[in-house]
């Protein structure tokens, strides 16, 4: 049991290093760094449930709302579950997201696989 311990607090502060190593950019900044592992941050200004949609995305759009967004944070249906409601709990709040920034049709993304890549910023 002491190893499995071991192991956890290893890879706990690995992941605080690794984490440390990424830059904190803003979402106009985002489309600047496609392809690259950041940690991105902004106003969710627009929200939507797709529930009927292929996937059933969430989609958390930064700083301006849809379709004029600068930034999406996208949950897929799979690891929703995950998430609780965050269309309704994230709306209105600034938020971090931590990930591989991809491109979709042009605006930026990072897909969150799991809670703790999305952190709510104090005021």
């Amino acid at each position: 049991m002491k190893t499995v311990n071991k192991i956890l607090l290893f890879l706990l502060g690995l992941s605080l290093i690794l984490a440390a190593d990424k830059p904190k950019l803003t979402a106009a900044q985002a489309k600047e760094h496609i392809g690259e592992e950041a940690i991105v941050c902004g106003l969710v200004a627009s929200t939507r449930y797709a529930a009927a949609s292929r996937g059933q995305p969430t989609f958390l759009n930064l700083d301006k709302p849809y379709p004029d967004q600068l930034f999406t944070i996208i949950i897929w249906g799979r690891n929703r579950a995950k998430f609780d409601m965050p269309e309704v709990d994230l709306k209105g709040k600034r938020v971090c997201a931590e990930g591989l920034i991809e491109s979709y049709r042009g605006t930026p993304q990072i897909e969150a696989k799991e809670p703790g890549q999305i952190t709510v910023e104090k005021e």
